[in-house]
């Protein structure tokens, strides 16, 4: 099994509500994302996917969501409900996994949300 990783950062500001209902103040983060990609078998070039193509589609998912504040967007006011370090893993996942080629399966996606704070998202 192949493992390819890209990681890449954007910056965006959320408010997390919180059990009581009540929201944390409004504050940005320098998000970071990884995404792994995985593949049983190497194309005819030996790339399991092609680094600049697996960036180009995760760009593509944070372009959107790059200097906006999360709650604004549709997906985090419909399906997923909150703006949890956690549920944007989910959301990058379950958009990038469809765009990826057929030979390849998404393994995981980790997203940084503060330095030594990571929530990851993976089907397994």
């Amino acid at each position: 099994m192949y493992t390819v990783t890209v990681e890449t950062s954007f910056t965006a500001s959320h408010q997390l509500r919180l059990g009581d209902g009540t929201f944390e103040p409004l504050h940005n983060h320098n998000w970071q994302i990884r995404a792994a990609v995985t593949a049983q078998n190497l194309d005819k070039l030996g790339l399991a996917i092609d680094f600049n193509k697996l960036m180009n589609l995760l760009d593509s998912i944070l372009a959107p969501m790059k200097d906006k504040k999360l709650e604004t967007l549709v997906p985090f006011q419909t399906q997923y409900q909150n703006t949890s370090a956690e549920l944007v893993a989910k959301y990058i996942f379950d958009s990038l996994k469809p765009l990826l080629p057929p030979q390849t399966s998404l393994a995981y996606i980790e997203v940084m949300e503060a330095p030594n704070c990571w929530a990851k998202y993976s089907e397994r």
